[in-house]
């Protein structure tokens, strides 16, 4: 499988990614999330510009020779370049799926992100959070478990 191929591949799997070609930069491929990106690439995806969270892009840099802080100031936000051979082994892969995963949910908004971190139960988790019975109560997680405020403001005699 090629480069590309894998990471439209992976890229796929990210809840609404989506490829943009950008012909001003000789139709190079960049990755979104509404509109943010969080992977940049050349046609073959032998170079990845990734973003990470700044310590870790730092640590990376430092131990790792196929990388590098990307170009045009991103580096000190976190962005990464990254050289990927063609024969890179399953373990190289499985870390660079991780930071793409880790950009993703870097720059989606938190309802995308924790989609990524968290898995799929996290959308089941919001939409049972999400339903209420009456303003300001949210059912139990077990039906015979009363209904709870979901905060308890102080009053003004408590609030002394």
């Amino acid at each position: 499988m090629t480069n590309m191929a894998r990471l439209e591949k992976l890229v796929a799997e990210l809840p609404e990614a989506v490829r943009v070609d950008v012909e001003a930069w000789g139709d190079h491929p960049t990755f979104r999330v509404r509109g943010k990106n969080f992977v940049f690439c050349d046609q073959t995806a032998t170079h990845l510009t990734i973003k990470l969270p700044r310590d870790e892009a730092e640590a990376v840099v430092a131990t790792d020779p196929r990388v590098e802080p990307a170009g045009y100031g991103l580096g000190r936000s976190g962005w990464i370049s990254v050289a990927v051979d063609e024969r890179l082994d399953a373990l190289s892969w499985r870390e660079i799926e991780q930071w793409i995963r880790t950009s993703y949910a870097l720059v989606a908004p938190n309802a995308l992100s924790r989609l990524v971190i968290e898995g799929p139960d996290a959308a089941r988790t919001d939409s049972a959070a999400s339903q209420r019975t009456a303003p300001g109560t949210m059912t139990g997680s077990r039906a015979d478990t009363p209904a709870r405020p979901l905060c308890q403001h102080p009053t003004p005699a408590t609030d002394r």
